[in-house]
């Protein structure tokens, strides 16, 4: 990468001088003026500009002057300007003068110190349009670095910030679960053991989806169908489970485990709250070009929306981290005794 930059600065050297000697020799010859000594003139002019402006450029990089304060490098770049202007000037005046290369119109050498204060007053924007040139051109490649950088950076907090939310979910559901079956074990030791072996099945689903930011909706419904096969052992008839699933919408990408985290917080902060027990109803549909996601559940809310409970705080994060404010998600609480969690999410 090192000997690619190299390569890129001396064709960009290069090609700068070897284009302003075109431009000289152009408007010498467009005025009629160009004599024997003027392509010598030029050539040693060009010489010397390439030798003393990559001195100049490793003064810059020695001293880390890009790295600096914006002030301080357009200062000291003016400074490093007059400094070399003056340099450069010293070498080339004497070479015109020893050699006559420039003269007036009459045919005569000019003095030296006409000459002097012409070649510095000459190479003054010269060498500035120099440093402006390789000044925006590290700075473009500076800031479009910075910018790839910062997405690198947002993009790994992002998946940190992700990772550290699916840590949680898996300890979080195993827990509610295994207090679920703890229930089963004096009332129905059979049926806790059929629970068991169902809850084996649900880890070794929701580990195969572990590493992915999405799966299809009808990996996550097979998730949730066993999860709620689990709860309506310990159950029985106080929960009633209900379906409303456009097919349209199976494969569609759901952040995994999310809905299943929906359906375990209905059922521990509603269903399971009353004496009659409740229902359960899961519809997935295509509104105004948006997936939306809904968990019913029998209960009522008691400001639980507004508490840190895990579900809503999973849910609302891995949505902001995943899609940002083309997702949203919010729980009321309806008419009918019901209160509903709604996810909308934008369609693939």
């Amino acid at each position: 990468m090192k000997s690619l930059r190299l390569s890129r600065y001396w064709v960009f050297q290069f090609g700068g001088w070897g284009l302003f000697a075109l431009i000289n020799v152009f408007f010498t010859w467009l005025f009629q003026r160009f004599e024997p000594n003027s392509l010598q003139r030029i050539l040693f002019f060009i010489e010397v500009g390439i030798v003393f402006s990559h001195f100049m450029r490793e003064v810059i990089h020695r001293s880390s002057l890009l790295l600096k304060d914006l002030r301080q490098q357009i200062l000291t770049l003016i400074l490093l300007t007059i400094v070399f202007s003056f340099f450069i000037t010293c070498v080339v005046s004497p070479f015109e003068q020893l050699y006559e290369l420039r003269t007036n119109a009459e045919g005569q050498p000019v003095s030296y110190l006409s000459l002097f204060i012409t070649n510095f007053i000459s190479f003054i924007p010269l060498l500035l349009m120099w440093n402006a040139i390789y000044f925006m051109y590290h700075f473009i490649i500076k800031t479009h670095k910075l910018e790839v950088d910062t997405v690198k950076l947002e993009a790994l907090v992002r998946e940190l910030e992700l990772n550290t939310i699916k840590a949680h979910i898996n300890p979080h559901f195993i827990f509610n679960s295994l207090n679920g079956i703890r229930a089963l074990i004096d009332e129905n030791p059979e049926r806790a053991r059929t629970a068991i072996t169902q809850l084996s099945s649900i880890l070794r689903s929701s580990l195969s989806t572990e590493k992915a930011e999405t799966v299809s909706l009808e990996q996550e419904l097979k998730i949730v169908k066993d999860y709620l096969a689990l709860e309506s052992m310990r159950f029985e008839d106080r929960l009633k489970i209900a379906f409303d699933v456009d097919e349209r919408t199976l494969n569609n990408p759901v952040p995994p485990m999310m809905l299943q985290t929906l359906v375990e917080n209905a059922i521990k902060h509603g269903v399971s709250k009353q004496m009659k027990g409740g229902i359960i109803k899961i519809v997935s549909d295509i509104k105004q070009n948006q997936h939306e996601l809904v968990v019913q559940n029998t209960g009522h809310l008691n400001g639980y929306q507004k508490s840190s409970g895990f579900g809503i705080a999973s849910t609302k994060d891995r949505l902001n981290l995943l899609y940002g404010e083309k997702a949203s998600f919010e729980i009321k609480q309806l008419d009918n005794g019901l209160v509903e969690a709604k996810v909308l999410m934008p369609l693939r």
